[in-house]
């Protein structure tokens, strides 16, 4: 059988389960008053601290932390001269973070004082993002009564999808690359670099203008990016995994919409997660590079 059957082949018993479901269970819309799926990404303090409350999204910010030192400290402790799948993997990331990253957006005095703080960012973002694709108890919203006991109910979430952590990530890469750029060429000569070489002096004022404007939206794009890309994400996995359903009041539609979800978190954990550090922690080398280049 050709490939071209074998896919039509499944897309038609797809279609009979569908029917079949629907003709079981009917198409009926019924109301739904009791689950709020948008309750999983509210932020309800567990321990109230004023400023530095507790809650879900400093959970995840601890795990990712953990998760990422204890990782990295465990493999770094098991180096052998034959390595193992796992140290494998981990020699790839460790090179395409040295050389892909760093070593490509700055030269190599640079990149061996700067790798430290952009594989730490790359790490962190990775391990935050990884981490928010499994499902924890932290829906406090919606409880499970297991013997008696009732605990938050298995959600998704993600330190990521938090705008404050993104944020907070742009503001220290902000900080960083503008202060090394005044350190190296003084607070003048920094913003006259902002000009590019040739252009005439009339419209000097004008383009300074717009570098600086376009300096100061660094800070959204690097932080909005992560956030929306992984919040985005676990929304459409919710909606597509049930909530949609939930919602609608339509329980045959999720024999449609939950394959659907399946696909969209293995597109999610397989590429997206490891895309969005890719690019924070390439963005982060770009600018540190570009704020002491000669030219503009």
């Amino acid at each position: 059988m050709s490939n071209r059957a074998k896919v039509f082949l499944g897309l038609g018993l797809y279609v009979l389960i569908i029917v079949g479901f629907v003709v079981i269970f009917g198409w009926s819309r019924s109301d739904n008053k009791a689950f709020q799926p948008q309750e999983e990404f509210r932020l309800d303090d567990w321990v109230d601290l004023g400023i530095f409350s507790i809650n879900k999204a400093v959970l995840y910010v601890v795990l990712a932390a953990i998760f990422m030192c204890g990782t990295m400290i465990f493999i770094a402790r098991r180096m052998t001269q034959r390595p193992n799948k796992v140290q494998t993997f981990i020699e790839v990331v460790y090179t395409a973070m040295r050389d892909n990253i760093t070593k490509g957006n700055m030269d190599d005095r640079m990149a061996v004082r700067w790798f430290p703080f952009i594989a730490s960012l790359f790490l962190f973002i990775w391990f935050s993002n990884l981490i928010g694709y499994i499902p924890l108890p932290t829906n406090t919203h919606e409880k499970i009564n297991i013997f008696g006991a009732h605990i938050p109910s298995f959600a998704l979430y993600a330190a990521t999808a938090n705008l404050s952590i993104p944020l907070a990530l742009a503001l220290a890469v902000w900080i960083t690359y503008n202060g090394l750029g005044i350190k190296e060429k003084g607070p003048i000569g920094y913003v006259k670099s902002f000009i590019p070489a040739g252009v005439p002096g009339p419209l000097r004022p004008f383009i300074l203008v717009l570098e600086l404007a376009s300096n100061f939206m660094r800070l959204i794009s690097l932080s909005v990016r992560l956030f929306a890309n992984i919040l985005a994400g676990h929304l459409i996995i919710l909606f597509m995994g049930g909530a949609l359903v939930i919602i609608l009041g339509i329980e045959a539609l999720g024999v449609v919409t939950f394959p659907m979800a399946i696909a969209l978190f293995m597109f999610e954990v397989g590429l997206v997660a490891t895309l969005q550090a890719f690019i924070f922690a390439t963005l982060t080398a770009i600018y540190i590079g570009g704020a002491v280049a000669e030219s503009h």
